[in-house]
């Protein structure tokens, strides 16, 4: 007789199995994240050094030679790109967003040149009568330029008598270089652009200068 023996039960059951949580998988979710931050932060960076990059102002440029006494049209131009050290350096040439209407050449540019601001005044600023001065070094600002407002006035040379303002907000057409230097009497050569209005002073100002030394005042730029 075989006798077959039952295994033996007990009242506990086998242990379970742990479950196993996937590491790849969350290793791979952390991969992906830093991935898809790594894609941002590289696309920002380019964003910001492009617009960085393009730090380059638009003027007008002449498309051909332009004489004086040009009235100026979009024809005339072409738009270039030019990157300046200084907004002043920048404002000193007509943008590309200006408006041309009215605007005449009161000097000539070359084809190919930037178009400066003081070359392209408008048609009022064109009508009006040009009168040359000498002035002598110190009484004018050493960096007066061409579209400066200044106010003319003479120092007799007599002392007793007043200085005397001929005329107020007057432009500066044109300046020279320093013009002689024998006995520190170096001089600058400034051309004023005088409006009707201001020609009745014309006579009583010119006699005024001739027994005087006319100074200029510059305006705030």
């Amino acid at each position: 007789m075989h006798v077959v023996e039952s295994p033996v039960r007990s009242g506990f059951a086998a242990p379970s199995t742990p479950t196993r949580r996937n590491s790849r998988a969350r290793w791979k979710d952390g991969r992906l994240l830093l991935g898809v931050l790594l894609v941002a932060i590289t696309a920002l960076a380019g964003a910001k050094l492009l617009s960085s990059a393009d730090d380059t102002t638009a003027i007008w440029a002449a498309d051909r030679d332009l004489p004086a006494g040009t009235k100026l049209i979009a024809d005339d131009l072409t738009t270039v790109r030019v990157r300046f050290t200084s907004s002043d350096e920048a404002n000193q040439y007509v943008a590309a967003d200006a408006d041309l209407n009215g605007l005449v050449m009161v000097r000539a540019v070359k084809a190919g040149e930037f178009v400066p601001r003081q070359a392209a005044v408008p048609q009022a600023d064109n009508d009006r009568t040009e009168l040359p001065l000498s002035i002598a070094t110190g009484r004018l600002p050493a960096d007066t330029a061409a579209g400066d407002q200044v106010d003319v006035w003479v120092i007799p040379k007599t002392p007793e008598q007043p200085a005397k303002k001929l005329w107020d907000t007057v432009r500066v057409v044109q300046v020279d270089t320093v013009k002689g230097v024998a006995g520190g009497s170096a001089r600058r050569q400034v051309l004023i652009g005088l409006d009707p209005a201001d020609l009745p002073q014309l006579p009583a100002a010119l006699a005024s200068m001739s027994t005087g030394e006319p100074v200029l005042v510059r305006r705030g730029r």
